[in-house]
C-alpha cells in the first residue's frame, strides 16, 4: 500500500511538473489556424444551388446605391447600371472575379508571432461588435461602455492564447465626438494588444488621419504599408441588396491606404433578409461577392475577407437570436461557402443572448463557436464576451471565454490516428508486463500537454477538494484574474517618445 501511495505521489508530481513546462507552438495541443472543415452542413448540390441563386439575385436584382465612384469602378469592371439605379452583375464578371481574388491573406500584427493566415479551412477565434453596453457582473447591471473598457479589452486579449485577434467589441459612448471616438478607438486598441486589431469608420474624412495615426504607431508609411496591423471592418451593404453610400466611400479610402477590408453583410433573417437558412446565405454571399468585384475593381487583389454575417431572428418576438441553433447553422453553412469558393471569410459565432456569464450563455457561446470551428470558417467573429444578443460586452465572460474556445479548437483539431497514437505497444507492456494502468507510463506523460486542453478557470476538483478550496466561484475566478491582468503594466504600450508624439497631433482621452 505504501509502495503504491509513493508510486501514486510521484506519478502525479511528475505530471504536475511536466503540465508546468511550456511546449514549442507546433506541440500545443491548440493553437491559431488550426484545420477545421469536417463539418459540413450543405451537401455539394446545396452549395452549388446557392451559388447558382446568388449569381442569378446578382444579375437579375444588382443593388443600388452605390455612390458614383464606386460606379465607375464597377462599371469599368464589367456591372452594368440600369434606368432603376441598380447595378447588375453578367456571371462572366462574377466568375473572373472569383478567379482572380486573393485566395490567402496574412492579417499581419504588431508582433509577428500573432500574425495570421488566412486560407483553405484554417481557423481563428477573436472579439468583435459595437456593444453599446459593459456587463457589470458584481451588481448585475448593464451600464454605458467607456474607452477604458475598450482599452482593458485589448489588453486582457492580449493575454489570452485562444482570442486571436481583437476586433473592437464596443463603443466608447463618452466620447460624443465621432471622428475623436474612432481614433481614440484605433488608439485604444493598438497601446492595449499587440495582436491583429478591426475597426470601422463612419465617415470617409476619418480615415486619413487614422491612418496618420497608424503611421507614427508603425514608424512610416512604408513600414505600415509592409505589414498593415490594423483592418476595416466595413458594413458595406445595408440589406436587402444595397449598398450603404457612405461605407462603401470609407472602404475606398482604406484600400487606398493600404489597410485589409472585412466586407460585412450582416442582414436579419426574417427582417432584411430571408428568413430561411438557406434564403439567408444566399443574399449574404450576393451581397459579398458585390463587393468583391468592388474592391478589385479598386485594387486587385487587395486583401478582402468575405464577411458572410446573416443574422438570427426570434419570429416571434422580432429579436435578433445570436445564440440559437440557427445562428450556429448560418455561420457554419457561410464558412462551407467559403470554403466553396476558396476565398478567406469570417462569419459571428460565440454571440450569448444571456445577460450574463450563465449557463444559457455557456450553451449559447459553445454551440455556434464549434460548429464554426469544425466548419473551417477563418475569422470567427464575436466569440467570447458578446452578451444580450450583442448589446452588452463582459470582460470576465472574455476571460471564461479564453477556456470555452481552447475546447472548442480541440474539437477543431480531431482524432489523430496513427502508430503512436493507437498506442498498441502501450496497451501490450502494460497488460502483459506492466501494472494493469498507463498511469505515470512514459508515453502517458510524453503526450499529456500535446492531447489534452487543461482549463485555466474551469474547476475539475472533486466536490470534496472543491469545498476544501473554498468552493470557488468561476466568475469570481475570472474576476481575479481580470484585475490580476490589469494591474500590471502592458506589453503592447507604446514607447513614452511615441505616446508624447501621438498626444502632441491628436487629442487622446486615455490617461498617459
Amino acid at each position: 500500500m505504501n509502495d503504491m501511495t509513493s508510486r501514486r505521489t510521484g506519478g502525479r508530481a511528475a505530471r504536475r511538473a511536466s503540465r508546468a513546462a511550456p511546449l514549442n507552438d507546433d506541440l500545443r495541443p491548440v493553437r491559431p489556424g488550426l484545420t477545421g472543415g469536417t463539418y459540413s452542413p450543405l451537401t455539394e448540390n446545396g452549395m452549388t444551388r446557392i451559388h447558382r441563386a446568388a449569381l442569378d439575385a446578382l444579375e437579375q436584382i444588382g443593388l443600388s446605391g452605390a455612390p458614383d465612384s464606386g460606379i465607375a469602378h464597377m462599371t469599368r469592371a464589367g456591372a452594368t447600371l440600369g434606368d432603376d439605379g441598380r447595378l447588375r452583375f453578367p456571371r462572366a464578371l462574377m466568375e473572373e472575379t472569383i478567379a482572380n481574388a486573393n485566395k490567402e491573406i496574412t492579417l499581419f500584427a504588431r508582433d509577428p508571432r500573432h500574425d495570421l493566415l488566412l486560407a483553405g479551412p484554417r481557423v481563428h477565434f477573436g472579439t468583435a461588435g459595437a456593444a453599446v453596453h459593459m456587463v457589470d457582473v458584481d451588481g448585475q447591471n448593464y451600464r454605458d461602455s467607456t474607452l477604458q473598457d475598450l482599452h482593458d479589452a485589448a489588453r486582457i486579449t492580449d493575454r489570452l492564447d485562444n482570442i486571436h485577434f481583437l476586433q473592437r467589441p464596443m463603443v466608447a459612448r463618452d466620447i460624443p465626438d465621432a471622428f475623436e471616438m474612432e481614433l481614440n478607438t484605433v488608439y485604444a486598441c493598438c497601446a492595449g494588444t499587440m495582436k491583429h486589431v478591426g475597426t470601422s469608420f463612419s465617415e470617409p474624412s476619418h480615415v486619413a488621419p487614422a491612418l496618420e495615426l497608424l503611421h507614427q504607431i508603425a514608424r512610416g508609411e512604408d513600414k505600415w504599408r509592409e505589414r498593415p496591423f490594423v483592418s476595416n471592418s466595413n458594413c458595406f451593404v445595408v440589406p436587402p441588396m444595397r449598398f450603404a453610400t457612405e461605407s462603401c466611400e470609407v472602404m475606398e479610402a482604406c484600400i487606398e491606404g493600404g489597410m485589409p477590408v472585412l466586407l460585412l453583410s450582416a442582414g436579419m433573417a426574417g427582417a432584411t433578409a430571408p428568413s430561411t437558412i438557406a434564403g439567408a446565405i444566399v443574399q449574404a454571399v450576393a451581397e459579398c461577392l458585390a463587393g468583391l468585384v468592388y474592391v478589385n475593381a479598386i485594387r486587385p487583389g487587395h486583401p478582402a475577407i468575405f464577411g458572410t454575417w446573416p443574422f438570427g431572428l426570434d419570429l416571434r418576438s422580432g429579436a435578433m437570436t445570436g445564440g440559437s441553433g440557427e445562428q450556429a447553422l448560418l455561420s457554419a453553412g457561410c464558412a462551407q461557402m467559403h470554403r466553396y469558393y476558396g476565398l478567406p471569410g469570417g462569419a459571428a459565432a460565440g454571440i450569448a443572448d444571456a445577460k450574463l456569464p450563465d449557463m444559457q450563455a455557456g450553451w449559447e457561446q459553445m454551440c455556434s463557436n464549434v460548429m464554426a470551428g469544425l466548419a473551417g470558417l477563418n475569422m470567427v467573429y464575436e466569440a467570447a464576451g458578446m452578451h444580450a444578443s450583442l448589446l452588452g460586452f463582459c470582460h470576465e465572460s472574455l476571460i471564461l471565454g479564453d477556456d470555452l474556445i481552447g475546447q472548442a479548437l480541440r474539437c477543431v483539431r480531431g482524432i489523430e490516428v496513427d502508430d503512436e497514437t493507437l498506442a498498441l505497444d502501450q496497451m501490450r507492456e502494460v497488460c502483459l508486463k506492466g501494472p494493469g494502468h498507463y498511469l505515470g507510463t512514459d508515453q502517458t506523460l510524453a503526450r499529456m500537454q500535446r492531447d489534452h486542453v487543461y482549463p485555466t478557470l474551469g474547476d475539475r476538483t472533486s466536490p470534496k477538494e472543491w469545498a476544501e478550496n473554498g468552493k470557488p466561484d468561476l466568475i469570481e475566478r475570472a474576476t481575479e484574474r481580470k484585475e490580476a491582468i490589469l494591474a500590471e503594466r502592458s506589453e503592447a504600450r507604446f514607447d513614452p517618445r511615441l505616446d508624447a508624439e501621438i498626444r502632441r497631433r491628436f487629442t487622446i482621452h486615455l490617461p498617459a
